[in-house]
């Protein structure tokens, strides 16, 4: 394993370092990086690093636009190329896997489990659940109240109700895991009114 380092024209600034006593000049930098290749260092380059992540991203996009449901995982608010491989890397593509929305909704991990005793019962999100799947879903819903009324009047709903910021995020994940079953069911885009026209809590709906 080659580890790599900073050069001072640019780590002490990355991390916020007023003065790492290194000397920002040619020479300082020529022999450390001598020293470091003696060393077995290799030195990180941000500007490389984002190209080659440019280029990996170029790749990704140009493989999950050929996969049949990437046109339908594209038209869902919120996800983009990376998103929408990666949900669908964790989902799979078998059509007959998951049963119907709650099936996905639970292997999602973002359908609440209800605890009842008595006559009490409260309804806890789940921590056994796919972490990479979960975490592409909040970030999804996350992305998706900035590029959809519905799902933006939902968010709002629940945190009038007193959800926290991240519980209202799991709920709105949840609802749109829903949404994508019926999408990827019925072989059709995402479409606004068909996904939220029924709510009471849309702003249109709330204005008259």
């Amino acid at each position: 394993m080659r580890y790599g380092y900073w050069m001072p024209v640019f780590g002490g600034w990355l991390r916020n370092v007023d003065d790492e006593q290194m000397d920002a000049s040619w020479t300082y930098t020529k022999n450390l990086a001598i020293k470091s290749e003696q060393w077995g260092y290799d030195l990180s380059l941000i500007a490389e690093l984002n190209t080659q992540i440019a280029g990996l991203e170029t790749a990704l996009a140009a493989h999950f636009e050929q996969h049949p449901d990437a046109d339908i995982y594209l038209s869902q608010p919120g996800i983009g190329v990376i998103l929408g491989a990666r949900a669908l890397g964790e989902f799979g593509d078998d059509p007959n896997r998951y049963a119907d929305a709650k099936s996905r909704k639970n292997y999602a991990g973002t359908s609440p489990i209800t605890r009842a005793s008595g006559t009490r019962s409260v309804a806890l999100a789940r921590f056994v659940r796919n972490a990479r799947l979960a975490d592409a879903i909040d970030q999804w819903a996350f992305c998706a109240i900035t590029n959809s009324p519905g799902a933006r009047a939902f968010y709002d709903h629940r945190r009038t109700l007193g959800d926290s910021h991240h519980k209202a995020l799991r709920a709105l994940g949840n609802r749109l895991v829903g949404i994508l079953h019926g999408c990827l069911r019925t072989r059709t885009r995402y479409d606004e009114t068909l996904a939220w026209g029924h709510r009471q809590d849309q702003p249109t709906n709330i204005a008259a």
